[in-house]
């Protein structure tokens, strides 16, 4: 018998235990009893839940059981109580009083309790299969980040306790009145819901705090199945409740269809009929709006829902919005509110894209809106249950199909040439192959100080692996000191017409040495390149040259690996750390990111100039690097720089380079240099004060700057949102302020 109890509740005089347990046979079957501390049996109230995560960890498929169980009984403070499970002959006794439920809900318990559950067959399962596919030095970076994952400061379910309106806050939403006030269709189909998650939806709706809203419900369940008993009693309670019984399922479009003619509001707000939203959502969408005249498409983050309706788990933290994102995964979701007329342009869900009807709805909202608002907080539960996307490859495929032709529709639609959309990832993460224009010259600028031989690895792996052949190579010469140098320049000069040495007489400049390089490119595109990376990828210069021949794009950067294929860049946020830096550093390629981050393409703030592809005209525009920022951060105000064009900075995660990482220059190890780099913080600092300040709409405000993996703010350290401290460089700017 294997049994875990995964959370406890008092409330008032009840306490009410969730768990699971099961035999060695999925057949055999638990009994319960409750029992005081003299052993007197307790009444109790047992609810059997299913628990497909359980089903597929310990048999490996999910069986129509309920493995999972709720029982709750009466609890009076300072007594001691015990739970008994008994299965296939064994019987286990827990003992509850205040003292260990406290003591179980404690940090460090909660840290001893992941560690157990990563001690377990089923780990080594699953640890065994990951060796064998990549290897050993990948499966000891996974252990140990998934260690340094259980030494969390935070459970997700602690810090949304922490994080949420209080009743005070909730009370203050319900007597506040905005200048804008409009009316909030709620749109929900149904089908064959099960009453008491349909009732934890309609109830979520009534008890929010913003009180000008309609709910508009479509029941398309059959003859005899609907759920018309439940609709009926919110209606006659509540006139905002509305529905219509359709008298047959007309598919999720078309179910949903029905529900949009009922909405009369000036926004339209989607959700489905077994979620539910916090009782705060509605004031923030309308504050939202307040702030916001313009807005005409807006959406939150998100979090998961366990079956039970106890248990909020996965939050979804997500960027401001996101064009490429979007195009990888349909990362928007929920909360989705479209304005009214917006809904009335694009027309309503369409049946042939079911499976992904929401993520071609979402395009064609997205497509007209005049201005989209990300709203960054977790206004939505979404319910994670045995029939979702979440769990069933076949649903997976057959929606995975859907949204690959809902991507290659706004493609069509927004005149974006692309050669088809495949599977990334996983299901449901799509990778995006764009259709090469013409075939134009990419000049490769490399700047090289001696290190002929990783020059040459670099050069070599671009020359025998690339599928892109029209190239040049620029080298900047930048004081070598070796003969072996000039004689690999001489060499590869007379052995390859494409290669080119030019010659920079000054001292290490970083974007004036490419400045240089650049001035004699003869390319459409410029590909800088640090003389410290190696191709891995042979489609890398035709996946950025992608990107880049789109006029909306300005520059694209690659995944950048280190030797021991853990990932050295994937994109940049501004303020980590200070000022910026990358994400997921350390993270093996075989291991997931923060909701597989790492391998959607997507817009950044930033990417990184060891491996960077931008129109030369883009490059001319803004003057190229900006040379007062010799060594740090040129490639990031670079960025800025092309940002402030209106120019979107994408991250092509399939474009994939080793960088073996500054080989060329020291580190910064000398007072001389601390100084410089102090200083050219407090530059950085000075031009882009604004994005230091109110935070990287690609990052959430709500995830830590310290750390790169996309976790939770610590509180104690950090609050929401709250920027670096970056006063202690204001001494070492210049006098004059730098321009733009």
């Amino acid at each position: 018998m294997k049994y875990k109890i995964d959370i406890v509740r008092i409330r008032e005089n009840s306490i009410t235990l969730n768990g699971w347990v099961l035999g060695k046979s999925p057949e055999s079957r638990a009994t319960f009893r409750v029992e005081d501390e003299r052993h007197n049996p307790v009444k109790y109230k047992l609810v059997t839940t299913r628990r497909d995560d359980v089903s597929q960890i310990y048999f490996k498929q999910t069986y129509d059981k309920d493995f999972g169980f709720d029982i709750q009984f009466p609890y009076e403070r300072g007594k001691t109580y015990w739970l008994l499970i008994r299965c296939e002959g064994r019987q286990a006794k827990i003992k509850y009083n205040e003292e260990l439920i406290a003591k179980r809900s404690s940090v460090a318990h909660k840290r001893m309790e992941k560690i157990k559950d990563l001690m377990n067959m089923e780990t080594v399962r699953v640890a065994a299969d990951f060796w064998k596919e990549n290897g050993l030095r990948a499966l000891i970076k996974k252990s140990c980040h998934k260690l340094q994952g259980i030494d969390n400061d935070y459970d997700y379910s602690e810090w949304y306790e922490l994080t949420k309106p209080t009743q005070e806050e909730l009370k203050a939403q319900r007597e506040t009145h905005f200048p804008y006030e409009p009316l909030l269709s709620v749109v929900i189909p149904v089908y064959r819901t099960p009453e008491h998650y349909l009732q934890e939806m309609i109830g979520s709706i009534v008890n929010q705090t913003y009180t000008n809203w309609e709910l508009c419900i479509a029941d398309g369940s059959p003859r005899g199945q609907s759920v018309e008993r439940v609709l009926k009693r919110y209606a006659q309670k509540d006139p905002r409740v509305r529905y219509v019984i359709l008298g047959g399922n007309r598919g999720i479009s078309g179910n949903t269809n029905a529900a949009l003619e009922m909405a009369a509001g000036d926004f339209v707000l989607l959700a489905d009929h077994d979620d539910t939203l916090p009782e705060h959502a509605f004031y923030e969408v309308v504050k939202a709006l307040n702030e916001h005249r313009d807005c005409d498409v807006l959406y939150s983050d998100e979090d998961k829902l366990d079956m039970d309706g106890k248990a909020l788990f996965d939050p979804h933290f997500k960027p401001d919005f996101n064009p490429d994102l979007l195009t990888s995964v349909n990362y928007i979701c929920h909360l989705f509110v479209v304005k009214k007329s917006i809904l009335d342009q694009v027309g309503g869900f369409r049946q042939e894209f079911d499976g992904a009807q929401d993520y071609d709805f979402i395009f064609r909202c997205t497509e007209k809106a005049k201005e989209i608002v990300h709203i960054p907080k977790v206004l939505y539960h979404w319910r994670c249950h045995q029939n979702s996307t979440a769990s069933n490859p076949e649903s997976k495929l057959y929606a995975f199909e859907a949204g690959s032709r809902a991507i290659m529709a706004h493609y069509e639609r927004m005149g974006i040439q692309a050669e088809g959309v495949e599977k990334g990832v996983d299901y449901g993460i799509y990778h995006t192959r764009f259709k090469i224009k013409g075939e134009p010259l990419v000049s490769v600028i490399i700047p090289n100080k001696d290190h002929s031989r990783d020059l040459d690895t670099c050069v070599r792996s671009i020359l025998e692996r690339s599928s892109y052949r029209n190239l040049e190579f620029i080298i900047v010469e930048n004081n070598s000191t070796q003969q072996e140098t000039f004689d690999y320049y001489r060499k590869m000069e007379e052995a390859h017409p494409c290669f080119r040495v030019v010659t920079w007489k000054e001292g290490f400049n970083y974007s004036a040495i490419n400045n240089f390089g650049a001035s004699f490119a003869k390319g459409e595109y410029l590909l800088l390149l640090n003389n410290d990376t190696e191709l891995l990828e042979p489609d890398s210069i035709r996946e950025l040259l992608g990107f880049c021949q789109r006029e909306d794009v300005g520059i694209a950067g690659a995944r950048l690996l280190y030797g021991d294929d853990t990932i050295q860049h994937a994109g940049v946020v501004v303020g980590f750390g200070g000022i910026a830096g990358h994400t997921f550093i350390g993270l093996h390629k075989a291991e997931n990111s923060y909701f597989h981050r790492a391998m959607c393409a997507q817009d950044y703030s930033a990417v990184t100039a060891a491996c960077l592809m931008t129109k030369k005209s883009v490059f001319d525009a803004v003057g190229g690097l900006s040379p007062e920022l010799a060594v740090a951060f040129n490639d990031i105000d670079y960025c800025m720089k092309v940002r402030a064009l209106g120019k979107l900075v994408v991250y092509a995660p399939y474009a994939c380079l080793y960088h073996y990482e500054s080989k060329s220059r020291g580190l910064e190890d000398t007072p001389e240099k601390v100084a410089r780099f102090n200083r050219e913080v407090a530059i950085f600092h000075r031009k882009w004060p604004d994005i230091l300040k109110n935070g990287d709409p690609y990052y959430n405000p709500n995830l830590t700057l310290r750390k790169s993996n996309f976790a939770l703010r610590d509180l104690l350290k950090e609050k929401i949102g709250e920027p670096y401290d970056l006063s202690v460089y204001d001494a070492y700017a210049p006098e004059e302020k730098e321009g733009k």
